[in-house]
């Protein structure tokens, strides 16, 4: 990952240093004439050649540019014990999701407070970088501030009136994910999945009110770490962002 691919050019000689430049060609062993694809963290992507690898960093020419053209879908993940929040943020990330919200639900065991709050964020943003990485994403997606349930259900009303399609996870839903129809496949999409003991009645009863509608994955009840990466999945194969 490099902050010169934003303002790369074809043909422009760029050079990987710092740790990622130390990975590349030291770790990886890098050689001369491969690709290599830097990218921004923004979206933009130069495909690269190596011409020189030196000791901690190595020297590339740009044959193209690109741009990750991810369709917006926003994780609103509950807290969850054992660190099954951090896996569906890790795996919703591998599956393209753009953006990501922890949530503080009624039924979450694990609470964020005081000094933990901006760590915990800290923590998730470090992981959403290195999932990114893994998965070869040009575009990390953002980790936005820690949620109250009112402050999810404001942000899910105003949501709504923009233009945004807020998808509630929940067992006893009647309408199946899969089952919606979409004028636009790239209408952005804020998926909300709660904690161990699920979203409670109250939760689910103001979500609504706000405007959310509430969608089932299948017959089986899955695991907080499972159920957004599973409905990303999902919605990228009815939509055909897939294709």
């Amino acid at each position: 990952m490099s902050a010169d691919a934003a303002g790369a050019v074809v043909g422009a000689v760029m050079q990987l240093t710092g740790p990622e430049g130390r990975h590349a060609a030291t770790v990886q062993r890098r050689a001369v004439g491969e690709a290599i694809d830097l990218v921004d963290g923004r979206g933009t992507r130069a495909s690269c050649r190596i011409l020189s690898v030196h000791e901690g960093r190595l020297e590339a020419v740009v044959e193209a540019i690109g741009h990750d053209d991810d369709p917006p879908v926003t994780l609103i993940q509950a807290l969850a014990k054992g660190g099954r929040d951090e896996q569906a943020v890790e795996s919703a990330v591998e599956l393209g999701v753009t953006a990501v919200t922890p949530w503080a639900a009624d039924r979450s065991i694990v609470q964020w407070r005081g000094p933990k709050v901006a760590k915990a964020i800290a923590s998730w943003e470090a992981l959403c970088v290195a999932a990114a990485k893994q998965s070869r994403r040009a575009l990390v997606p953002t980790v936005e501030p820690l949620a109250t349930t009112r402050e999810l259900v404001a942000s899910v009303e105003a949501a709504v009136t923009s233009g945004i399609r807020v998808l509630v996870l929940h067992e006893a839903a009647t309408q199946p994910i899969t089952g919606l129809t979409w004028d636009d496949a790239r209408q952005p999409v804020w998926l909300v999945v709660g904690p161990e003991g699920g979203i409670s009645a109250t939760e689910l009863d103001s979500l609504s009110a706000a405007g959310a509608i509430t969608v089932r994955l299948g017959t089986h009840v899955l695991r907080a770490s499972t159920a957004g990466p599973a409905a990303l999945a999902a919605l990228a194969a009815a939509r055909g962002t897939w294709a």
